[in-house]
């Protein structure tokens, strides 16, 4: 193991740097937190460093005040890794698009949905959520490594996706009912307060809805959850 006990290193300083968005995206590298996640990456062979104080058994050590400062929940884990961004392309009948969905616990709870239901092509418009959040991450439970996700132009991936021959699905409130519609298949979720682009719903096959009582609207992440379902792998 390695250890270190300096805020001055340079490995160290680097790993404080991976707790803001920008120098994730400059270095091509990010953080998860705690085992389940940890082993979930290492499975997935993205993992460069295993982070721990000087008394685990990680590759890496560090002195109990400088691990603690890395921490981003109140309650601490005690395994960090150090990961570098991989994401191998997939081809998915099911194909699930997110524009512009801000809050990173609907994201990662999103992909959890996708992957469980077969969802296994995501892609993020270009101002949803980081991916890489360790919010989005922790509320994924992991699912980020089990399916392809990519950032792209809204417009661009689903003007792609139609000439491939994939009908295109709008969530929208109001919307019929999803069994009129069979994979293969596109689902856009739209923004938390203002919905789907309207250029993206011009591309739209047809739209579809949950009938609710007593409430306007689901939450983006169920309503995205519960929609997945009706076209789940069976």
């Amino acid at each position: 193991m390695t250890v270190i006990t300096s805020p001055a290193n340079k490995t160290y300083k680097l790993l404080k740097k991976l707790m803001v968005k920008k120098h994730r995206d400059a270095h091509g590298l990010f953080l998860v937190y705690g085992p389940h996640l940890v082993e979930k990456a290492i499975a997935s062979g993205v993992v460069l460093e295993t982070v721990t104080t000087t008394d685990g058994n990680g590759s890496l050590g560090l002195e109990p005040s400088l691990f603690l400062a890395l921490q981003q929940t109140e309650t601490p884990y005690d395994i960090i890794a150090l990961c570098e961004k991989r994401s191998v392309p997939v081809v998915s009948k099911r194909v699930l698009i997110l524009d512009d969905v801000q809050d990173p616990e609907n994201v990662g709870a999103l992909i959890r949905s996708a992957s469980a239901f077969g969802f296994l092509h995501v892609i993020l418009s270009n101002k949803t959520a980081d991916l890489y959040n360790e919010k989005t991450i922790r509320a994924s439970q992991g699912a980020i490594f089990d399916v392809f996700v990519e950032r792209r132009q809204a417009l661009e991936a689903v003007t792609a996706l139609k000439a491939q021959g994939y009908p295109i699905i709008a969530s929208a409130s109001g919307g019929g009912e999803a069994n009129r519609f069979s994979p293969p298949l596109a689902l856009i979720m739209g923004n938390e307060g203002h919905g789907i682009h309207q250029a993206l719903l011009e591309l739209a096959s047809g739209m579809v809805g949950i009938k609710t009582k007593r409430v306007e609207s689901l939450n983006v992440a169920v309503a995205g959850s519960l929609l997945m379902y009706e076209w789940r792998e069976s």
